[in-house]
């Protein structure tokens, strides 16, 4: 099968929906299909060989966080060119409504398309203006696949119809098979109660703010617990507040991806202190897949990953006292999941279910069958399409 991935954030400062086209697109390639990924991107020689890069891109807040998109001319020209120089059976848009090239390459494409949808938003006045006016490109999209059910709510709520939930992958074996580092190692490898934070920090609705609130009240229980914080930002008020701990709390900085898996394989506690906004996260199930107990504010998404705490143990969101009530019962009392369950439960998230998944939706759009799912999230192929191909 011949697949064009369209990604509409740049593969320059990557995050977790550049991520799971990469490994997407790795994995769909293993399995034998000829896989080819646009992308804004300007250093090409730092992409995958299957990353074809649209140029350049720019910052535009969104959804409480900054998204580096590409519109325009130029990267409409990028868009007509690879879709003119590939003949795909199938065409894979992500987050199709964002101001980028997904949305570009829906407006163009001739050919069945999928889109997926990360995005996870209670009230979206931006989604809620744009419907009414791309509803006829909506029509072109013969599969719809959201990541949680946090995201097929958003869809379902500012766009109508549904969607089939399909979850972000993740390669579990990285993340099991990962060794743990001697200066992070926790309690479960004789050494201290270790916990552990990785996000932007300087980022309000990923909760440093939050994370650094608890720890004065985690010492004061285990005087030895330790506190590492990984992630790029400066935070110099959270640094602050925290550098009267002493040795207890380290900022590791920016770390790679061997690092990440190394972090979980060491630490005992990952905590998610998220505020919202958040339509899955992956981060999670990769704590998981190291063996660290994963503790997360109660939001929809962080509800549906931990399948409503049972692989992990959810806090009161936005409450400091909260997670550091949490934190003591995890450290102190025992009160961790059983990783049986853990295990079992996140072998649903591992890329070899979730690709396979996905294959399937394809199969269904190419074969033009419609299938019984809520408010047809895959149809027929649209009049659109046939119009095209005629």
């Amino acid at each position: 099968m011949r697949i064009g991935i369209v990604c509409p954030y740049s593969f320059d400062a990557p995050g977790g929906v550049q991520f799971h086209i990469r490994d997407l697109a790795e994995e769909l390639g293993t399995r034998g299909h000829e896989v080819s990924v646009l992308a804004p991107a300007e250093e090409a020689d730092a992409l995958p060989e299957f990353v074809v890069p649209a140029g350049g891109s720019i910052a535009i807040p969104y959804n409480g966080s900054v998204a580096r998109l590409s519109f325009g001319p130029s990267a409409s020209s990028h868009v007509s060119r690879w879709l003119a120089e590939h003949e795909f059976d199938l065409l894979h848009i992500h987050e199709p409504l964002a101001p980028s090239l997904g949305l570009l390459a829906l407006w163009q494409a001739k050919m069945p398309i999928v889109a997926t949808f990360h995005s996870s938003q209670d009230r979206s006045r931006a989604m809620t203006l744009v419907a009414p006016a791309v509803q006829g490109l909506l029509e072109k999209i013969d599969a719809r696949i959201a990541v949680s059910e946090a995201a097929r709510r958003t869809v379902a709520d500012h766009l109508g119809g549904d969607a089939v939930v399909v979850p972000n992958g993740v390669r579990i074996s990285t993340f099991s098979t990962a060794r743990s580092r001697a200066e992070w190692v926790g309690a479960r490898g004789g050494g201290p109660p270790t916990v552990c934070f990785l996000g932007r920090l300087d980022e309000p609705r990923k909760g440093l703010p939050i994370f650094a609130g608890a720890v004065a009240t985690v010492l004061e229980r285990l005087p030895e617990a330790r506190f590492l914080i990984a992630g790029r930002g400066e935070a110099a008020e959270q640094r602050e507040l925290l550098s009267r701990h002493g040795e207890s709390v380290t900022f590791l900085g920016e770390v790679t991806e061997a690092d990440k898996s190394a972090l979980f394989a060491s630490a005992d506690v990952y905590v998610a202190p998220q505020t919202g906004g958040e339509s899955f996260g992956i981060v999670l199930v990769e704590a998981m897949g190291g063996g660290a107990t994963v503790v997360a504010s109660d939001i929809p998404a962080f509800r549906d990953v931990t399948n409503d705490g049972m692989a992990g143990r959810l806090f009161e969101v936005g409450n400091p006292e909260s997670l550091a009530r949490t934190l003591i019962n995890v450290l102190a009392e025992g009160d961790s999941p059983d990783q049986a369950d853990v295990r079992a439960w996140r072998a649903r998230f591992d890329w070899a279910t979730v690709a396979s998944r996905i294959l399937e939706v394809y199969r269904l759009v190419l074969a033009s069958e419609e299938i019984e799912v809520p408010m047809h999230a895959v149809t027929r192929r649209s009049r659109f399409w046939r119009r095209g191909r005629a």
